[in-house]
This record gives C-alpha cells, sequence and structure tokens, in this order.
C-alpha cells in the first residue's frame, strides 16, 4: 500500500508517522522550527514537510510564530491536560515527591513501571532545580544508567527485569560510568536490595548525579528519586537521603 510501511507485523501510515515526528522535533525544540529545519529533523524533502505542517496548521497542533517558526498550537494542550489527568501518580504519592522537593530545593520525581516500560509519572522542581536535572513527565530512557530505573530493575521479577533489558538493547554507554555489563548490573542491583537505595553518580549525563529509594520496600512498581548538579550532591548527599528515607519510610 502507498504511503504506508510494516512494522512488527503492523501497518503504518507514513503520513501519521511523519506528523507525529514534527510534533516531536517542534516540542524538543525551545525556539520552535521553520520549514526547513522541520524537514531536516524528520527527513523529508521541503516541499513534502510543507504539506504535512500545513495540515498540523490547519488542525491546530502547530502555529507559525512572529519569526516564521512553527511551535505546538492550542489543541496540544487539549492533548497535555488529558494526559496529567489520566497518567498520573496515586494521590498518596504527590505530598512524597512535593514534600522532598520542597525540603531539598532539588528536582524530585516518582518513576514506575507502566506496561513493561519504566516511565515519570510525576514530578516536583524545588527551589534550587536547575535545568539540566529537569525531567520531562512520561518518557524515562536508559533505565540502567539512572538511580530510579536501577531500583525498579532491582526490585523486579526477574523475568521482568531480564526482559526489560532485553528489550533495550544495546545498553547505552552514555558516560564513562555507565554500567552496560549484564553481570556488573547484576551485581548493582543486588547492592541495592541490600542497602535500600539507589545512585546514579554521573551514569546519565555529566554533571549530574541522582538517587532513588523504592515504595513500600519495594513491594509497590513505583521509586521516589532525587535530582542534583553533582558537586551540590556530593556536599549534601547525606542530608538528601536521610530525608528521602524519613519520607519514604513514613510511607
Amino acid at each position: 500500500m502507498t504511503g504506508s510501511k510494516e512494522k512488527s507485523g503492523r501497518l503504518q501510515i507514513n503520513s501519521v508517522v511523519r506528523g507525529v515526528n514534527i510534533l516531536t522535533a517542534i516540542a524538543r525544540s525551545d525556539q520552535g522550527l521553520s520549514v526547513r529545519e522541520i524537514a531536516e529533523a524528520i527527513g523529508v524533502e521541503r516541499q513534502t514537510a510543507y504539506h504535512l505542517v500545513h495540515t498540523l496548521e490547519d488542525t491546530g497542533f502547530i502555529a507559525r510564530d512572529d519569526q516564521r517558526n512553527y511551535r505546538l498550537g492550542l489543541r496540544v494542550g487539549a492533548l497535555a491536560e488529558a494526559f496529567g489527568r489520566q497518567f498520573s501518580a496515586p494521590d498518596y504519592m504527590l505530598p512524597l515527591v512535593r514534600g522532598l522537593a520542597h525540603e531539598t530545593g532539588e528536582t524530585c520525581y516518582v518513576v514506575g513501571w507502566w506496561r513493561g516500560e519504566i516511565v515519570i509519572i510525576e514530578v516536583a522542581a524545588g527551589a534550587k532545580a536547575i535545568r539540566s536535572a529537569e525531567m520531562p513527565h512520561g518518557q524515562y530512557l536508559h533505565a540502567h544508567a539512572r538511580a530510579a530505573g536501577k531500583v525498579l530493575l532491582a526490585y523486579a521479577a526477574t523475568a521482568r527485569m531480564a526482559e526489560y533489558l532485553l528489550n533495550h538493547q544495546p545498553l547505552a554507554k552514555l558516560t564513562e560510568n555507565t554500567i552496560t555489563d549484564f553481570k556488573s548490573l547484576q551485581a548493582e542491583f543486588a547492592r541495592i536490595r541490600a542497602e535500600g537505595v539507589g545512585y546514579d553518580n554521573e551514569e546519565f549525563a555529566p554533571g549530574i548525579s541522582c538517587m532513588a529509594m523504592p515504595l513500600e520496600a519495594g513491594t509497590a512498581p513505583y521509586a521516589l528519586a532525587l535530582s542534583a548538579p553533582s558537586e551540590r550532591f556530593q556536599a549534601f548527599r547525606e542530608t538528601y537521603q536521610q530525608k528521602l528515607a524519613a519520607l519514604v519510610q513514613r510511607n
């Protein structure tokens, strides 16, 4: 069929895939994108990009600004609102993540299992939070290199943990500290279960460190985490861990 392709045994419509890719590319930009930049981002000719952009503009999902760059449109707001309503942490978790952010001033978040993937469910930014430590609501890539991801994998059933790692092969070596060897990860998971806390020592991104603990002693599919610039993280590591542990234990 013209304009379609097979993926995982299911038919995909190319124009729909490209439209989604345009929205994703614009969402990742700070100042919006020109048609030329959109064409380059999704790998199509500029004329094709024009047709796709005009369709998305006419339906209100993107809009052109004064610099003739395209940004997300007003109709995306309805999707974002619905996403936040349908994809949110249980009510009892909100005081935990917001309380930790308030007490530490750092970016704090709840991460959990969702349909076989590990995702960010709730985020709270403290007074000292920096942009590079921000966590987007939803997608949570490279769990093997992140504190909360490692905690969830450590406490997951062996089959679930192994399936997740297998589905995300090859495990990306994001920094010189990233653990990608399965045997080494298994040792790290055993340490996490023994100590009840997981760390990201600049394994996901240079200059950023994190810590996380499981909720309900690992019986719940959630973890509470804190992310901070490495220098501040190391200076206040003990304090941060005490505050995190106190909130988790009260849960």
